[in-house]
């Protein structure tokens, strides 16, 4: 996953959406999906289609989170045989893997660990309709043929549930240009689970991101100490999913 660095190939689909506003790529994932955001503030992601997760299930996520966080608003979304796409409306904010933050790795760990931390204390677990229990995770890993090994079919007691982000690698929080927490993107996967679901995989995408010795600064700004056995799973379940 990465921020383009040379020249993207457009998708007429995304053409289409764009009605006309000048495109410039932004994302591109592992799977080969791409973001675009647009001249006239809109943002248009185009993935071929996966088992995963879906961009039908992150707009109904986006629409109930909307209510108690900044998360960007859907204008529309669809899909055929083979690709899916959604047009959201653009938040402030710059990726904290913007050139400028892995630059300032310090400024954008803080952030992301804060933003996280106001993510889980903002989103009602009471009304959230959605699941990201490891229940569920190994649930839906046995649909998609993905045999997990015996030791991850008995999780940790769970420590505290949230709301989890679902997917909260560095990239997926915004930055303003003062280095703090804007909004939270790419919330396909939200559901209530342990909040060491999301602090697991936050905290080793530091060492992706920014290189190795960072995961603590994160602990440290969502404000818990570390815990060695929840941390192990979550990332092992993470990898195997």
């Amino acid at each position: 996953m990465s921020i383009p660095l040379a020249a993207i190939e457009v998708p007429e689909r995304v053409r289409a959406l764009a009605r006309g506003a000048r495109l410039r790529p932004v994302w591109v994932n592992e799977l080969g999906g791409l973001t675009f955001r647009t001249s006239d503030g809109r943002h248009i992601k185009h993935s071929p289609r996966n088992l995963e997760t879906s961009f039908a299930a992150e707009a109904e996520r986006l629409d109930w989170a909307g209510r108690y966080t900044d998360v960007p608003r859907v204008v529309e979304f669809g899909g055929d045989e083979t690709h899916e796409w959604m047009v959201t409306e653009t938040v402030p904010g710059e990726s904290a893997v913007a050139p400028r933050w892995i630059a300032e790795p310090a400024t954008a760990v803080r952030a992301i660990g804060e933003g996280l931390r106001a993510l889980h204390d903002a989103l009602p677990v009471a009304d959230c309709p959605f699941e990201r229990s490891a229940a569920s995770r190994i649930a839906k890993a046995a649909v998609r043929g993905i045999r997990l090994p015996d030791r991850l079919r008995e999780p940790p007691a769970v420590d505290a549930l949230v709301v989890c982000h679902g997917d909260a690698c560095s990239p997926n929080t915004l930055l303003d240009a003062r280095g703090r927490w804007t909004a939270h993107v790419d919330l396909g996967a939200l559901g209530v689970g342990d909040r060491w679901a999301d602090l697991a995989v936050a905290s080793m995408s530091t060492e992706w991101n920014y290189g190795p010795g960072w995961d603590g600064a994160l602990l440290a700004a969502y404000g818990i100490q570390p815990d060695a056995e929840r941390t192990d799973y979550y990332r092992e379940l993470w990898n195997a999913t």
